[in-house]
């Protein structure tokens, strides 16, 4: 393949391999986007030309090392962002290896390229209670608070990433008894979550106050405009009700509300009703079973503490860290 192809190769790339091929959603391929953009930007300025002057010559091992480098030392960008371009690059790469067979020992040495380990961030979730006084502070009914009131309900109840929240669709929703909703998850699966009795009258009075007739394609959560709401509006009113929250007096310091701790919640929450890991995965839509045994781990950590808690006043102090040494102990805190 010659250099006059690359930009029709960048084009088929975004265009037909990742939506058809590879069954990415828009969201991934947005982010995708924005990672080539950026290596792009970078070996065009390293050799100095324009983006437009770029050829498959240009993209090699070294580049690809050199992006990643200037990402960590010179930008000081996380190791986590680090890795989220890694793996745009890894598939971009491999596209390239199966179009461009001058691509393909380039391509190899690229996929080779290992993430890094990073700490995970500690994760934020809501106890019980916090989740009533958040609810309690919702404004007096009226067109907004109606529909952030059904958003937070259908967060909270189904755990739903917030991509899947805003493409929702009206034929997505099943009210009627047992209420149900199908969402649409990460390499474009369909998962069905049912819902309880309040999150879907929440929906429906939501859906009666807009009164027009709503065809089966209608979004279901919009904004002031009628439009569409979008990954970022959504977060914009969850923490807009995280600040009403805090501004209450309810101490809600300890957790920045985004609708992603609303998902955490939800995990946490369905482990502590004794719901099975295997359920919760499905629940979320999780591919990888590590990612729910995340939520375990914190359970039993939370187990840990409260045992903790009740070892008897007269025992404290010496011997309080006796049990953490004892094994059998521990195997028993791992099967509650």
């Amino acid at each position: 393949m010659t250099q006059p192809n690359f930009p029709a190769s960048v084009h088929h790339y975004f265009l037909e391999y990742l939506p058809r091929h590879k069954g990415l959603q828009s969201s991934t391929i947005r982010s995708y986007r924005d990672s080539l953009r950026l290596f792009l930007i970078f070996v065009a300025d390293a050799n100095r030309i324009g983006v437009s002057g770029l050829g498959f010559k240009h993209l090699d091992y070294s580049a690809v090392q050199a992006f990643l480098h200037n990402m960590e030392v010179e930008r000081g960008n996380a190791i986590s962002t680090r890795n989220q371009r890694l793996t745009a690059l890894h598939v971009f790469f491999e596209y390239l290896g199966r179009t461009a067979p001058e691509m393909l020992p380039v391509s190899a040495k690229v996929a080779a390229i290992p993430m890094k380990r990073h700490q995970r961030p500690e994760m934020k979730f809501l106890a019980r209670d916090e989740v009533e006084a958040l609810f309690a502070c919702i404004p007096a009914q009226d067109r907004l608070s109606l529909r952030d009131r059904a958003l937070r309900m259908l967060l909270y109840n189904t755990g739903a990433r917030v991509s899947e929240v805003a493409q929702l669709k009206v034929n997505q929703l099943d009210l009627a008894s047992p209420a149900r909703v199908r969402l649409l998850g990460k390499g474009s699966k369909w998962r069905t979550c049912p819902l309880w009795a309040q999150t879907a009258k929440a929906l429906q009075a939501m859906l009666d106050e807009r009164g027009a007739v709503l065809s089966p394609d209608s979004l279901v959560f919009v904004g002031g405009t009628g439009g569409g709401m979008t990954r970022f509006g959504i977060y914009k009113r969850i923490r807009h009700y995280g600040k009403l929250w805090e501004a209450a007096g309810v101490p809600a310091s300890r957790t920045h509300l985004t609708p992603h701790v609303f998902r955490h919640t939800t995990a946490v929450h369905l482990l502590e009703a004794g719901v099975e890991v295997n359920v919760i995965r499905g629940w979320l839509g999780h591919v990888n079973l590590e990612t729910t045994n995340r939520y375990a781990e914190i359970t039993i950590r939370m187990k840990a503490d409260a045992l903790d808690l009740l070892e008897p006043v007269a025992t404290r102090g010496a011997s309080k860290s006796a049990w953490r040494d004892d094994a059998a102990m521990l195997v028993w805190l791992t099967s509650l």
